[in-house]
């Protein structure tokens, strides 16, 4: 089941989680930055490579809006590694192999899926302010020009 704390404005669920090098990734440590949490199914698959590929293509425009982009997926930190290595990514990938923060934002539980109910990774992107509070929700996403959208978005909440 599906049990989303995620609100517009209120606080983001707390997590820390290794990288693909075994780096411990706190949301804590990320006070005072835009941060992109990005959920994704898998590794090396074709939505998430064009998902994952297209927001290391962008970086250089998410850093310029100081913004962090952390993808994270229940795969292990060697499945990580063998991806950002096989496409070049420059992005910081989260394992999340219990799914308990995918749980904590929504992005695991029962989805649709070629017209099958099935439980699983809900591809899904939350924007967090520097404060720490939920700028902006995509509960369900297309992989495919979703970067795009996101750097789009996170300029106007920018500008506001």
């Amino acid at each position: 089941m599906t049990t989303s704390f995620i609100q517009v404005g209120k606080a983001a669920p707390k997590f820390t989680l290794a990288d693909q090098n075994g780096n411990r990734t706190s949301l804590t440590d990320l006070t005072g930055q835009w941060v992109v949490v990005y959920f994704y199914p898998k590794d090396d698959t074709p939505g998430c490579t064009k998902e994952a590929c297209q927001f290391s293509a962008a970086l250089k425009a998410f850093d310029r809006l100081s913004a962090v982009v952390l993808g994270v997926s229940p795969d292990d930190g060697e499945s990580h590694r063998k991806f950002i290595s096989k496409f070049k990514l420059r992005i910081t990938l989260l394992c999340d192999p219990d799914r308990k923060v995918m749980e904590k934002y929504g992005a695991w539980g029962t989805k649709i899926l070629y017209g099958i109910k099935t439980v699983g990774v809900i591809r899904s992107t939350v924007v967090i302010d520097p404060q720490g509070k939920v700028a902006h929700h995509w509960k369900s996403v297309r992989a495919d020009g979703h970067a795009e959208h996101v750097r789009r978005k996170l300029e106007e909440l920018q500008a506001k």
